[in-house]
């Protein structure tokens, strides 16, 4: 059956070892996120250097996002059967084994499948910490924490690209470095067998089920995954497309991402202050000024780089505070498949934004960028200002 409402928000105290496993989950996966962080530009580094055509890499890419669809719905069923604990360690080895035998070949054709499965076991080790820390969290701080794990995240992701000119993409380097922080993660994680939350298989927590529940969360989700992917791989080209020499496109990119690292802690706590509606819609509305605002901006860098910041941060917002409502709503199983069904959105997403945008900017040009990066917050924000009582009430 399918949780009531009162018994959806229930919440649960954090007592003093819930805040040690809270820290313990956050501080191993912002390890695993700068590698992650340190794999995306070096494997497609890699792959130029090989004179892949530009198609071949990104249909590459998409592997991953790809191994995210598909195993979200393998995800909770497993570590309802087998525990989550299990399935995050054996994600973790997964990740590890095939990032070395990536780093092993340079066979295309080899990189799609191991790349596909690379997706599988990211998947698994996101959607059951964010799990962890969901139900680990009491209702009166959900925000901050959601918020602070949200900043960890990114800051691992910003850092990673950063080693490649310490490694450089040649041989084995950057790959041990990965194997390294992949084997830190799981080093901080052992420990943790006995203090993370039991969750049992249950016929409520059905995937599509929850689709069907929740979908002004499942939405803000996918509007966050489309404008993450979307700026990672087009804000530059239309940053150049306006004069900028290349390394202030990219600096323009930095500060996007800054401005999510260091924004996603206050807002969260706004969000357990106010309300996740409100905090949500603000977020929404900011993202779609900033679309608007992008076209004159881009002429003006004295008015471009605080947007950027802002514009960042708010994107990424409406993340973190459907994470805290997924976790005010929703405990034990249905938790897990929620977190799963938000695996989803993210791999779509990640798959959806760059093809979309990148085949309107081939069409239009360049300059039709933000009108691409504002569809999805435009059609939440009318979800959120059209049924107004009933998104409240899913938000909320």
């Amino acid at each position: 059956m399918v949780p009531s409402m009162s018994d959806s928000t229930k919440s649960y105290p954090a007592p003093n070892a819930s805040w040690l496993t809270i820290g313990a989950v956050i501080g191993a996966m912002s390890v695993f996120a700068l590698t992650l962080g340190l794999s995306y530009p070096l494997l497609a580094l890699i792959l130029e250097n090989l004179g892949t055509p530009k198609v071949l890499i990104g249909l590459n890419a998409a592997m991953t996002p790809m191994g995210i669809i598909v195993s979200s719905p393998l995800i909770p069923r497993l570590a309802g059967k087998r525990g989550s604990w299990k399935v995050a360690i054996a994600c973790l080895v997964a990740t590890l084994v095939l990032f070395s035998l990536i780093g092993a070949t340079r066979r295309l054709e080899a990189w799609f499948v191991l790349r596909f499965l690379l997706g599988v076991g990211i998947n698994g080790m996101f959607i059951i910490s964010e799990t962890w820390i969901n139900q680990l969290s009491h209702v009166t701080t959900r925000g901050r924490i959601m918020g602070i794990y949200a900043t960890v995240m990114a800051l691992g992701f910003c850092i990673g690209p950063f080693i490649l000119p310490l490694t450089g993409f040649d041989g084995w380097p950057p790959f041990l470095v990965g194997i390294a922080c992949f084997a830190a993660a799981g080093l901080m994680m052992l420990p943790l067998r006995s203090r993370t939350p039991k969750f049992e298989t249950a016929a409520h927590g059905s995937l599509y089920r929850f689709i069907t529940l929740a979908p002004a969360l499942l939405l803000a989700v996918l509007s966050a995954a489309y404008f993450d992917q979307v700026v990672l791989s087009f804000l530059p080209l239309y940053a150049l497309h306006y004069g900028f020499p290349q390394a202030t496109a990219s600096f323009a990119l930095g500060i996007l991402i800054v401005g999510n690292v260091f924004l996603q802690f206050p807002l969260g706590w706004l969000a357990d202050r106010t309300s996740r509606h409100m905090v949500m819609l603000l977020c929404t509305v900011t993202t779609l000024a900033g679309c608007a605002l992008l076209p004159v901006a881009i002429r003006n860098t004295w008015l471009l780089w605080p947007m950027l910041f802002i514009w960042g941060g708010a994107a990424f917002g409406v993340y973190t505070t459907a994470l805290a409502r997924l976790g005010d709503r929703y405990s034990g199983a249905m938790l897990l498949t929620g977190s799963a069904a938000f695996g989803l959105m993210w791999g779509l997403g990640g798959i959806v934004g760059p093809a979309s945008a990148g085949t309107l900017m081939q069409l239009l040009g360049p300059t039709v960028l933000p009108l691409v990066l504002g569809i999805p917050f435009a059609l939440f924000a009318i979800m959120l200002l059209l049924r107004p009582s009933k998104m409240r009430m899913a938000i909320e």
